[in-house]
């Protein structure tokens, strides 16, 4: 795990706080699917190469989740050799394809399938997207249903995929699985929401805007705080149901830091973020809910 946690904390700040509360095997299967969805997102983004050398880059990573992972050199090394973004961390990410697709082999068939099978899903849609970008390379989306089939591609998918990683071996979930399948997709549509407000300025400067022309940005704050009572509904069923705390405290974690984030673009405006002590103040509370005398009865409960 250690390869792939240095990855985590060079690619997503949040996830890397939030996957290691998870237990393992769930801890592995969510970073390695966490990493072949970032590595899905940067060719998706891809600010340096033409929609079109994106679009086959999708493809081949598809066509590269069933080979052996050493097929991934080629496409490593033309990432190395013409980069197609300048973060450091995705690069050091597309250079450790190979490693990273072995660690993926490695696992579990049923995690595997169910990772593969949604990443697919997931680069097929955003090839869609990508090839709706103009002459310039730039891509906007145009109404709020446009804005939402996207997040669906890029993040809803995400929790669909999550919940079949959970429900795998805990037959405590099993009498709520369909209430959690049911919240999935609007809980990583939240999630990405925040962070489509989070960076309007930076993604504009690169070509996109995900914010529609014509819809308020309160609308879409609106919708995402809408989104993140239905993700805080999630976590409370998976509470409830006596699950383990990881799994848990995962959730709560991911879902209360997405939250403040609204609140606070409703008091700063767009582009807002918390600072660290925000942070940390947010995972004391989680880790207080998980430990406190609160978890130890709502476990116990009987789920709705």
């Amino acid at each position: 795990m250690r390869d792939i946690e240095d990855l985590l904390r060079k690619t997503s700040r949040t996830f890397a706080l939030t996957i290691p509360l998870l237990p393992e095997p769930t801890r592995r299967e969510v970073g390695i699917a966490y990493l072949l969805f970032r590595v899905i997102d940067t060719f998706e983004d891809a600010p340096l190469w033409a929609p079109l050398r994106r679009v086959e880059a999708l493809q081949r990573f598809i066509d590269l989740l069933d080979a052996p992972p050493q097929a991934a050199a080629a496409l490593a090394a033309e990432c190395a050799t013409d980069p197609p973004v300048a973060h450091d961390g995705y690069l050091e990410l597309l250079a450790s394809m190979p490693a990273v697709l072995k660690q993926f082999g490695a696992l579990q068939a049923p995690a595997r399938s169910s990772i593969r099978r949604h990443v697919t899903r997931s680069a097929e849609g955003m090839a869609k997207f990508v090839l709706r970008t103009d002459e310039k390379g730039q891509l906007t989306l145009e109404t709020l249903q446009d804005l939402r089939d996207y997040c669906y591609v890029v993040a809803g998918i995400v929790g669909t995929m999550l919940t079949e990683l959970y429900l795998l071996g805990r037959l405590e979930l099993v009498k709520i699985a369909r209430d959690l399948q049911s919240r999935a997709a609007r809980f990583g549509e939240g999630l990405q929401l925040v962070n489509i407000l989070k960076d309007a300025r930076h993604d504009a400067d690169e070509g996109r805007r995900y914010l529609p022309r014509g819809v308020d940005p309160a609308e879409v704050i609106a919708l995402a705080a809408e989104d993140l009572e239905i993700a805080a509904e999630y976590v409370e069923l998976l509470r409830r149901s006596g699950t383990d705390a990881g799994v848990v405290a995962f959730n709560s974690l991911i879902s209360k830091l997405a939250r403040a984030n609204v609140r606070l673009f409703a008091e700063r405006g767009l582009g807002a973020k918390l600072s660290r002590i925000e942070v940390a103040r947010i995972q004391a509370e989680v880790a207080q809910e998980i430990r406190g005398p609160a978890w130890s009865a709502s476990a116990g409960a009987t789920s709705p």
